[in-house]
């Protein structure tokens, strides 16, 4: 389960940003786009979330996540299409696209109490 990782990553990242800034506060909520080809499973990432907040600043925290869709443009015939695999294949018949949206996991909003 690679969601534990990241949900490591993502409170290491946090926690370092109140560090370098002297906060003092508690984070109560933290914002995620889930990209929808992330490789990364929400409900596993809550779980690990919880787990990785244990005795940190950002501990009892809501995580709230947002699936952004997964689009891309064909390189071949610059057709914009929604993704819901990576290997999709193009109404022109290519596989060679160039992403626009959906791969990634990205921190959108932090909420401090």
């Amino acid at each position: 389960m690679h969601e534990l990782g990241v949900a490591l990553q993502l409170v290491d990242a946090i926690v370092d940003a109140f560090t370098a800034r002297g906060c003092g506060a508690r984070v109560s909520r933290v914002v995620l786009e889930i990209g929808a080809l992330s490789s990364v499973l929400p409900d596993a990432l809550s779980f690990c979330f919880e787990l990785a907040t244990e005795g940190t600043v950002v501990h009892g925290a809501t995580l709230e996540l947002k699936t952004v869709p997964a689009r891309a443009r064909c390189r071949s015939c610059a057709t914009e299409l929604a993704l819901t695999r990576a290997s999709d294949r193009c109404t022109c018949g290519t596989y060679d696209h160039e992403w626009l949206s959906g791969d990634a996991l990205q921190i959108v909003e932090l909420e401090v109490a």
